[in-house]
């Protein structure tokens, strides 16, 4: 970390620290994080102390803690005193010449005549040009024709006026990462249908004899049943690191979250040992942490397979990007009750859902890719019976 966005103190001018009282907020990486006060004192802020939202450097002061009487540094010297602009004695004045050294000559400046290159335009845009008044020399083709066209006449007259808007630091993460993911992977994404009806069954009954808040949530299920396939597929659950694949003892699954700051991965640690009851704690509370600001760093970290759903915005299939390092990230569309082939020539409606895996190729080739996905459709067809047999094991089907 070598900076972060001070976000605003928690005590006031002259108030009482005590030693690990929170004593302010500051943004890091992917996070909003109380700082506790090292040592007691009153505290004392300083005029050049950060604003809320600047952004400071680490190492740079931000306020002092005093004992009881104890002046602030620089108590009684000019806001703009610097040790090292110590009055010093005035310069000795150089003697003038009482004559001086006649001026040269001014050199006359000519100023080069505007070259005009003359550029190709349609008729409607020189007509254009000569009611609005406008330079066509100074204009430039926006087209591939290479002329200017009426839309680049009036675009000229009505410039569109843009706002600029600051980038926040998780912004600037959340793009920073997105490219190095672009850029230290080799992505290929792999599309398939799945039967959701047997799930969507599973919740309504769950419904029925949970209380509302601790019902699991589609995402819940998921993350749950992709261990299985994790388990008989444990290079989708890989790392590339310093020329290596490292394959994970356990299986943390990250879950995409959407904050008002952008988009956040908390970590769901060892889900392939925890009752499903038990990842929807987990995961309901994270995900309130995160939208909250309130996630700790642990809880963003250590993930070795990312899902990320768009479902809930009626979107049927997507591209996800990698989460990187990890090597997969599986993305969930939404579920839709389509006409579908039953038994002889039958049709019946199923609750449908599209599932979209990205996979790191040089991790992994295309085939154990599309098994790992066939695996993922198939325990999700009918989640029930791997979460009973799971249940009865008390560990991870394999």
């Amino acid at each position: 970390m070598e900076e972060g966005v001070f976000q605003t103190w928690l005590k006031k001018e002259g108030d009482e620290v005590r030693e690990g009282e929170a004593l302010f907020v500051l943004e890091s990486d992917k996070a909003a994080q109380e700082v506790e006060a090292a040592d007691s004192g009153i505290l004392h802020i300083p005029q050049d102390s950060p604003k809320p939202g600047e952004t400071t450097k680490v190492g740079r002061v931000l306020g002092y803690l005093l004992a009881p009487g104890e002046k602030p540094p620089g108590a009684g010297a000019p806001p703009s005193a610097n040790p090292e602009s110590a009055e010093k004695p005035a310069p000795t004045p150089e003697k003038i010449s009482e004559n001086p050294p006649a001026a040269a000559p001014a050199q006359p400046v000519t100023i080069p005549a505007p070259v005009v290159t003359a550029r190709p335009a349609s008729p409607r845009a020189r007509r254009a040009a000569d009611r609005l008044g406008v330079d066509l020399g100074a204009l430039e083709p926006s087209g591939t024709s290479g002329r200017i066209t009426e839309q680049d006449v009036l675009a000229a007259e009505c410039p569109v006026q843009t706002a600029a808007k600051p980038v926040g630091s998780l912004r600037r993460i959340i793009a920073e990462r997105m490219m190095i993911s672009k850029q230290s992977t080799a992505p290929v994404t792999l599309h398939a249908r799945c039967d959701a009806t047997r799930m969507v069954e599973l919740r309504r009954e769950l419904k029925e004899v949970m209380e509302g808040g601790r019902v699991p949530s589609y995402n819940d299920i998921i993350a749950k049943t992709v261990t299985r396939a994790l388990a008989k597929h444990p290079m989708l659950a890989s790392r590339w690191e310093n020329d290596e694949i490292l394959l994970p003892e356990v299986f943390n699954i990250g879950l995409a979250v959407d904050t008002e700051q952008g988009l956040l991965v908390p970590v769901i640690k060892d889900v392939g040992n925890l009752p499903l009851a038990e990842v929807a704690r987990k995961s309901r509370e994270l995900i309130e942490a995160t939208r909250s600001r309130r996630v700790s760093p642990d809880d963003l970290r250590g993930g070795n397979f990312t899902i990320t759903s768009l479902g809930s915005f009626d979107i049927e299939s997507f591209t996800p990007i990698i989460n990187f390092p990890e090597t997969a990230v599986l993305g969930i569309g939404s579920i839709i009750r389509e006409p579908v082939a039953g038994p002889g020539d039958s049709i019946v409606l199923r609750d449908m859902m599209r599932l979209s895996l990205t996979f790191d190729h040089r991790v992994v080739d295309g085939a154990p890719a599309a098994r790992f996905l066939q695996e993922v459709r198939r325990v999700l067809e009918n989640p029930a019976v791997f979460l009973l047999a799971q249940e009865a094991s008390g560990k991870t089907a394999s």
